[in-house]
């Protein structure tokens, strides 16, 4: 099926084959170079994963049961009490911690700050950027035939603007309404790429049903999985409804493929076997709901292509606009509908012969929306994309049931739901920094984008013309919204063979994409970015403002560092690795800033490859 849909088992994954070695040695000797101590550093990621060497920070498992679950629950935590405690947390709700935001959040506390941020809105949307690009204009530079216009932007919206804990939560729901931008090849991909971004942001903190509705309509989703120009069955040419995305809507953007308790666990048949959520003539049934959509040209007007006058290019609104099933709204309108007005039977619901295509979608979404495996399912896939890889079933039924009610009555409200997760007691709780099954791997475009906003890397061209950073041989490695397929870059089951990880019965998710290969990669492309040589993001470099104050004093450097991007999670052995590679250059308060610079790259590629950072608490 396109992009790789298809009803795959976690058993046929992509496992990342790991042999017995040993990390390197980091005897923290002065004569390191800052490349050899980053790649000594940071190739402990691999061998953590595939059983070897580990950190204090959750380098490998230990066994013993997640912290949080179930029992007496600890008190409250209103507000925190140390600089890295609001760090932490601030990490896992936003994209970068600053200075300003963590003495806010220990004088508001926790829940008070989140709040003031969630009700920011995003301060430049997709739209506004391509507008004041030029991208939406046709002309020369063909603007309508490139993708390369919503890589800028979508960099530029996670390393800028001050709507980070938004952004946050948009780029996790990204990853579970899954769109890529390497599949939807159509007229002005960019534009229609920046509408599904900008329904994840406007949503965000709003309501899953009203979420659901607004993807299944987005022209780029409607192109990613074919619900676009879906037609009716036509016996006569034996043509049947595309099931694309009347799978994937099921398996993946709601309620998964097996029955879930409250607490996410398996439900388990009269002889101990999971239970399907849906067969195929559920399959069939609601394939047929998704008929007759098509781009909506309401208000669109044509300009000739600059390079062939034979060719008629539509105004870039058109893949903005949410599809329609009103044929007379279609560029070439039409007296038929194409949607199938058949009766549809699908998960114990019977949508009669002749309903309209409004109201079986109402009908359908519903359907979805009201299935008890949502809470469960949904909410454990962002508590992994935020918080813990592992969370324990408690934590998982207590933002279940927030979903299911808010406390007010209402079901769906992301606004809670994003909150329950991130002020969970589990989430929380200082034993998450010892407890060796709590955490997560960043993921790398979140290493990339908390770079940018946390050292004020900016765009010279105001362009943010970073481009696909996908390539795992001699770039990131990861780009957003360029999933590989439906499934995200790595599935929510995810366990790496051969390791700790699988020997303590633990999942991995983000290891799906690392191996010896990609973790080298990584800290190549990192050392380039980090000093502003990279050629993949020569438009953006950051400017050390603040580093540049300090640099002179290598433990004051490297406690900034510490902070703002691990929230003090560097072990001894880590800093010490560290300031030998810094104090192998001597450098005072009054030398130039290149002399400075020199120290301040060092440190935070250091940082920024070693395991406490890459493994998140």
């Amino acid at each position: 099926m396109r992009d790789g849909s298809q009803d795959a088992p976690e058993s046929a994954q992509i496992y990342v084959e790991c042999e017995d070695h040993e990390a390197p040695s980091q005897d923290g000797t002065p004569q390191l170079s800052a490349p050899a101590a980053a790649t000594a550093v940071a190739l402990g990621l691999a061998t953590a994963a595939c059983g070897g060497g580990s950190s204090s920070s959750g380098g490998g498992a230990t066994g013993g049961a997640p912290t949080g679950g179930g029992g007496t629950p600890p008190p409250v935590i209103l507000k925190p009490e140390t600089d890295a405690q609001a760090a932490r947390f601030i990490l896992r709700a936003a994209i970068a911690a600053s200075p300003g935001a963590i003495s806010q959040i220990k004088a508001d506390g926790y829940e008070p700050w989140l709040d003031s941020q969630m009700a920011l809105g995003n301060d430049q949307t997709a739209a506004q950027f391509f507008s004041s690009r030029g991208y939406d204009r046709i002309d020369g530079n063909r603007h309508f035939d490139r993708s390369g216009p919503a890589d800028n932007m979508i960099w530029s919206q996670l390393m800028r603007g001050n709507s980070s804990v938004r952004k946050r939560a948009a780029l996790a729901l990204s990853e579970f309404f899954v769109v890529s931008l390497n599949s939807v090849n159509i007229t002005w991909r960019s534009p229609a790429m920046g509408a599904y971004w900008d329904i994840l942001n406007q949503h965000a903190f709003g309501n899953f049903r009203d979420l659901i509705e607004d993807i299944t309509l987005n022209p780029a989703m409607g192109v990613f999985l074919n619900t676009r120009g879906n037609r009716k069955a036509d016996a006569r040419s034996g043509r049947v409804p595309d099931e694309n995305f009347g799978r994937e809507v099921m398996q993946l953007f709601s309620i998964g493929l097996y029955e879930l308790n409250a607490d996410g666990t398996l439900r388990a048949g009269p002889n101990g076997d999971p239970i399907e959520t849906y067969d195929n003539d559920d399959v069939t049934g609601i394939a047929k709901a998704f008929t007759g959509y098509d781009y909506d040209y309401t208000g669109i007007s044509s300009t000739p292509d600059p390079n062939n006058g034979n060719r008629q290019i539509p105004d870039p609104d058109y893949a903005r606009q949410a599809m329609t099933a009103d044929p007379s709204k279609w560029r070439r309108p039409r007296s038929e509908s194409y949607h199938s007005d058949e009766e549809k039977t699908f998960l114990g619901v019977t949508i009669p012969a002749s309903t309209g295509a409004a109201e079986t979608l109402r009908i359908t979404l519903d359907t979805l929306f009201n299935h008890p495996n949502v809470g469960p399912f949904f909410g454990k896939q962002m508590i992994q994309r935020l918080v813990t890889s592992n969370p324990s079933p408690a934590y998982v039924q207590r933002v279940a049931s927030v979903f299911d009610n808010n406390g007010s009555g209402t079901r769906g409200d992301l606004r809670a739901v994003f909150k329950a997760i991130l002020l969970d007691d589990e989430a929380l709780a200082e034993s998450g920094l010892t407890d060796q099954r709590f955490g997560k791997l960043r993921e790398p475009m979140i290493r990339f984008a908390q770079w940018g906003r946390t050292f004020g890397a900016n765009s010279a061209s105001a362009d943010w013309t970073v481009g696909n950073l996908s390539d795992s041989s001699n770039r990131l490695g990861q780009a957003p919204l360029r999933s590989p397929s439906v499934f995200n870059f790595f599935r929510p089951g995810y366990v790496p063979l051969n390791s700790q990880a699988a020997a303590n019965d633990l999942i991995a998710p983000e290891f799906q994409i690392v191996n010896e290969s990609t973790v080298a990669t990584y800290v190549n492309f990192m050392e380039r970015s980090v000093d502003n040589r990279g050629y993949w993001v020569r438009d953006v470099k950051a400017p050390y403002t603040e580093e540049l104050k300090i640099a002179h004093d290598a433990p004051a450097l490297l406690d900034r560092l510490d902070l703002l991007l691990t929230g003090q999670q560097l072990n001894s052995n880590t800093r010490d690795t560290i300031l030998a590679a810094l104090n192998d250059q001597a450098v005072a308060e009054t030398d130039d800033d290149e002399t400075k610079l020199r120290r301040i790259h060092i440190a935070v590629l250091l940082v920024m490859v070693s395991n406490d950072y890459l493994v998140q608490k």
